[in-house]
């Protein structure tokens, strides 16, 4: 009896379906915990980087906006695809995903690029202040009422971090721990010359307008120097945009011209993987020549 049970067609198709049930059931848990896990680490980092520039903003808002542009871009994609070429529904739909995937971080980008121009114009302004700061010492201010000076003046963004430091003293913050988390929120290189120079001189009793003043000429001698290195390297900088594009600007242009030359690129795994290892040797070609074109001073 077990021997005809066991030959039954209806045993075997049931313990088929029984393991492909149970291996989507594992996939599927795997893809919801990397996806929950993803999430929050998401929510997380984008809540801080808005904190950072001071946007007042949710970060599930900020989730919801890249994965409104992704779903976008792959529609727009996969139309434009569909209607001015000759792709298959499978080499369309797999640009269309290629396109949502490379656009999913650009909300996040663009924080960062916000925050970026933020610190490099707090930059600038620093040494204008330290020269106001020293001034007002002087004067016969006191380290704090220099500082609520700079905050109180309509000079963004300096005057906001400067108010910010002002109001966690007058909250009962010391100094120097205001000072410590002024330089982890900015994370400026110059603004951590300063406060290291403001609190050694607090704890040791240095003069503090002479070592203002020498910061001051410290970061005028160094933006001199970054805006001609910027200069210097422009044409880099170029270069590698122009190599990084020209693949897909030819690949365009041979698909439009000759398009029997691109014949199985686009149907075949084979093409898919040329694409991809073309696209990562860019990738790769274009962030060397950045890295070469930067330099830090």
């Amino acid at each position: 009896m077990m021997a005809n049970l066991l030959n039954h067609s209806l045993l075997p198709s049931l313990m088929i379906m029984a393991s492909i049930s149970l291996a989507a059931y594992a996939i599927l848990d795997f893809i919801s915990f990397v996806s929950v896990r993803y999430r929050e680490r998401y929510l997380h980092e984008a809540a801080m980087e808005l904190d950072d520039v001071l946007i007042q903003m949710p970060a599930g808002r900020m989730l919801d906006l890249s994965m409104a542009i992704s779903a976008i871009a792959a529609l727009l994609t996969f139309l434009l695809l569909k209607s001015f070429s000759e792709l298959s529904w499978l080499a369309s739909a797999t640009v269309a995903i290629m396109a949502a995937i490379l656009l999913f971080p650009l909300p996040r980008l663009g924080l960062r690029q916000l925050r970026k121009r933020r610190v490099a114009k707090f930059n600038e302004q620093l040494e204008d202040v330290l020269m106001e700061i020293s001034s007002s010492l002087k004067a016969g201010f006191s380290i704090q009422q220099a500082i609520e000076e700079v905050g109180d003046e309509a000079r963004p963004p300096i005057s906001v971090e400067f108010r910010l430091l002002a109001q966690e003293c007058r909250l009962g913050v010391p100094l120097t721990q205001a000072l410590e988390n002024m330089n982890r929120r900015l994370e400026s290189e110059d603004f951590e010359l300063v406060a290291t120079a403001i609190i050694t001189a607090r704890q040791t009793g240095g003069e503090l307008t002479g070592a203002l003043e020498r910061l001051a000429a410290l970061i005028r001698e160094r933006l001199r120097i970054a805006r001609k290195l910027h200069a210097i390297t422009a044409m880099g900088r170029m270069q590698a945009w122009m190599i990084g594009a020209m693949p897909f600007v030819l690949l365009i242009g041979i698909n439009y011209v000759a398009p029997a030359l691109l014949e199985g690129i686009f149907d075949s795994i084979i093409g898919y993987a040329l694409l991809g290892g073309v696209f990562l040797l860019v990738t790769i070609g274009f962030l060397v020549i950045r890295k070469i074109t930067t330099i830090d001073i």
